[in-house]
């Protein structure tokens, strides 16, 4: 991966970093005093709501840090190791922890009339998505780990060449 690539993908992760560090500081009490206008309306307090949302948010963030954490091995030609699936299985998890967090704020807003079933189902549909997102990182793993696995064998090999030489 060149430098110009490295270098993009790291401004990009800082600036989704940044943004939902802004998100957890700034927007999250904004929608928690707009929220409690809401509070009759609501089928399960303010708090379960905030709580879930600021959750979500920290799984985004966990698979930054993973996903920068990858890069930087990509940078040193050390991702085909046992050690980027550390970083893989963690964002995989995130992954399923987001769609989780996205489920349960989807019966958190189902009951009660303040929010149209039509939004509780594209919520759900988020929930799929999410996951297919998961599946798909879990497919990446596999071929990860397949690469891995040849990386060893051709060192494997050169080794074996080596003494023959």
């Amino acid at each position: 991966m060149g430098k110009l690539t490295v270098l993009a993908l790291r401004a990009v992760l800082v600036v989704l970093l940044a943004g939902s560090v802004f998100v957890q500081a700034v927007m999250v009490p904004l929608l928690a005093a707009d929220l409690d206008g809401l509070d009759s309306e609501l089928a399960y307090p303010i708090p379960a709501y905030l709580v879930t949302i600021l959750l979500g948010v920290v799984t985004a963030q966990v698979v930054l840090v993973c996903v920068w954490r990858l890069v930087t091995m990509v940078r040193r030609g050390t991702v085909f190791s046992h050690a980027a699936f550390r970083y893989v299985h963690v964002v995989i998890g995130a992954f399923v922890a987001a769609a989780v967090l996205t489920f349960v704020l989807a019966v958190l807003l189902a009951p009660g009339e303040a929010v149209a079933p039509g939004v509780v189902l594209l919520v759900c549909g988020v929930v799929v998505a999410i996951l297919g997102v998961a599946l798909v990182v879990l497919v990446l793993r596999m071929l990860l780990a397949q690469a891995v696995a040849r990386d060893i064998e051709a060192a494997r090999l050169e080794a074996e060449l080596d003494e023959v030489i």
